[in-house]
């Protein structure tokens, strides 16, 4: 039950987090997250397509692609869920779950999904992110890392 509650918490946070951006007056941005020295800048990003807007051109493809790709992830999940152990598995897929419905909801109700965040960190800085992408990225390395150790204990 805590792994659901933690895919409806990072939803729900990512949700509130953009709902705030939205309401602000789009002249604020960009600005310095407050207390991050300059580290964070808040933006107020309207991003139509994949990462970087890649196949913005393409909305099908932007809303039916990630739609397959957390039905996969979902039914892995539910899979995995009420099995002993898999720790990993089911961290990291609760974290690209959550991540995900907040991308996706952007994308099926909004048409674009709120970017709101870049770190002030060589190459990052030029990339702005939201809440959602963070869990869908370390999400993803979670499940990639277990998948590694699995495959090294087998062999």
């Amino acid at each position: 039950m805590l792994l659901i509650l933690g895919i409806m918490a990072i939803v729900l946070t990512d949700l509130g987090i953009k709902s705030v951006i939205e309401k602000a007056d789009p002249s604020e941005f960009p600005k310095e997250l407050e207390g991050s020295k300059g580290f964070i800048m808040l933006y107020r990003n309207h991003n139509d397509g994949f990462p970087m807007g890649i196949l913005k051109s393409r909305p099908d493809l932007v809303k039916n692609v990630p739609l397959a790709v957390l039905s996969a992830v979902a039914g892995i999940f539910f899979w995995i869920y009420p099995r002993k152990g898999y720790w990993a598995e089911k961290i990291g897929a609760c974290l690209v779950l959550g991540g995900g419905i907040s991308n996706l909801y952007d994308r099926l109700k909004r048409g674009y999904v709120v970017d709101y965040f870049s770190i002030r960190f060589k190459k990052l800085k030029k990339i702005v992110f939201n809440l959602g992408d963070i869990c869908i990225f370390l999400g993803a390395g979670i499940l990639l890392a277990a998948q590694i150790v699995e495959s090294v204990r087998e062999h």
